[in-house]
């Protein structure tokens, strides 16, 4: 059997290209940790608005990023810059209208209170949007890179450490600003008044910043490398990119995988404030909770690649769903106590980092096996056609997890919380993400993408 011609390694990609992923990752990650750790308590306690509206407000958000995602990856898979480029400039293209829309997130409008629904949804939509363009490149130049298996991973870890980064500016450094342009009260917590409504205005203009400064070094520094063989520009009708996309065991397998990441990540951005502010007795404790998180994250992007390389893909994805129930026990025990929250926190940390450079690492992947059975590479599709699935899956949490709040009787206004409200935080925080953290460890234990890649490659290779 003659080796398949198809597969011809790229250049090593080096160290100012590795840099130009970890600063976009930086300003991507600020983005994120900012708009889920604080957006929601922002409409609840600054904005002043009712936990079941805002609730419906971050839902429809995350529903129309959910159906946009899509869209726009059908739109950029059949679209092609002037320079030939199919993702690269969409960072260079949508960095200013991105930050410019996380400033306005976090704006308040002195109009009547359904005005300020409307107004806050129609914002939200917009981030949305651009978002998602600004994600495109974000989650496909790591296939288009490079074709090196090493190469992905240390792409992916430049990435996660670059997410850290922004995780902490995003969301340890909050605060510290508020702090800074004056928007908390003597007990450190944020004044829902002028004060505080002008005070995360600066604070996003400050993520918004970064964020345009991340994007346009990731142009500059990233280049597309892999191409797709066969010379063929047709247009790929939406039915067939579904086929091709729900044919591959893969792809649906790392998708249910992503859902349920997701659905972690939300469950702990939009409690922490809550817990730190009505259980701990200041917001402000939220900052080294979130610290000890970050740098754990840290330490567990770097651990990823030696465990992925001594015990394999789908092994590290099991390990890292086990440390994350493992850690959740002593939480479970006693959800009170500041050494189960900092326990709880740096356990998740290192599974949530594993799940994040293993499943961007799997994506990758799914590009080339997709274009290896088809014929087609669909590198955006990949990625937002799994987004699709996984933040309609957020929504649907977000609202249950508001609703049970608003059913246990949170209320913004009140400067402690009854019993049943905070007994709801605490499973928000506990028992919710410990049945999810099980459902990820199975679906880790019949992910295929191993065995997919190396049939692939044997076959490339022209083994026998």
């Amino acid at each position: 059997m003659k080796t398949d011609s198809r597969y011809i390694e790229t250049p090593k990609i080096g160290f100012a290209e590795k840099l130009g992923f970890g600063t976009f990752s930086t300003a991507s990650n600020v983005v994120f940790n900012f708009k889920d750790l604080f957006y929601l308590f922002f409409l609840t306690n600054v904005m002043g608005i009712k936990i079941e509206h805002a609730g419906m407000i971050t839902a429809l958000g995350i529903v129309w990023d959910a159906v946009n995602d899509p869209l726009v990856g059908y739109w950029a898979v059949n679209h092609t810059f002037k320079n030939g480029e199919k993702c690269r400039p969409f960072a260079f293209w949508c960095a200013v209208p991105w930050a410019v829309t996380v400033v306005l997130m976090f704006t308040c409008f002195d109009v009547a209170y359904g005005m300020k629904l409307a107004i806050a949804i129609a914002i939200y939509f917009l981030f949305e949007l651009f978002n998602t363009f600004a994600a495109i490149p974000y989650n496909s130049m790591g296939g288009l890179a490079t074709n090196r298996d090493a190469d992905r991973r240390a792409i992916n870890v430049a990435r996660n450490l670059g997410g850290c980064v922004g995780s902490g500016i995003g969301g340890v450094a909050l605060y510290p600003l508020l702090n800074l342009f004056g928007g908390l009260d003597e007990n450190g917590n944020v004044m829902a008044n002028e004060a505080g409504q002008i005070a995360f205005v600066y604070a996003a203009a400050v993520m918004g910043v970064i964020c345009i400064i991340g994007s346009f070094a990731h142009y500059f520094t990233t280049k597309e490398r892999v191409q797709q063989e066969i010379e063929d520009d047709s247009k790929i009708g939406i039915v067939e990119v579904f086929k091709m996309l729900l044919s591959c065991k893969s792809w649906v397998m790392n998708a249910l995988y992503i859902i349920v990441y997701g659905i972690l990540n939300l469950l702990i951005m939009s409690n922490v404030n809550y817990y730190a502010t009505y259980i701990l007795g200041s917001a402000k404790a939220a900052t080294p909770i979130m610290a000890v998180f970050l740098a754990t994250s840290v330490i567990g992007t770097v651990l990823c690649i030696p465990v992925d390389k001594k015990i394999g893909r789908r092994n590290t994805m099991i390990l890292g769903a086990a440390i994350y129930m493992v850690g959740k026990i002593p939480f479970l025990i006693n959800p009170y106590s500041f050494v189960t929250i900092y326990i709880n926190g740096i356990t998740v940390a290192v599974a949530m980092a594993f799940a994040f450079v293993l499943f961007n690492t799997n994506r990758n992947n799914l590009s080339d096996l997709i274009e290896f059975r088809s014929g087609r590479r669909i590198d955006s599709l990949v990625s937002t056609c799994d987004n699709l699935a996984a933040k309609l899956s957020k929504a649907a949490v977000n609202l249950g997890m508001t609703a049970a709040l608003g059913a246990a009787g949170f209320n913004a206004e009140l400067a402690s919380q009854p019993q049943s409200a905070i007994d709801t935080i605490c499973a928000l925080l506990g028992w919710v993400p410990m049945i999810f953290a099980g459902i990820m460890l199975v679906i880790a234990v019949f992910h295929p993408i191993e065995k997919e890649m190396a049939e692939m490659r044997k076959i490339q290779k022209g083994e026998e």
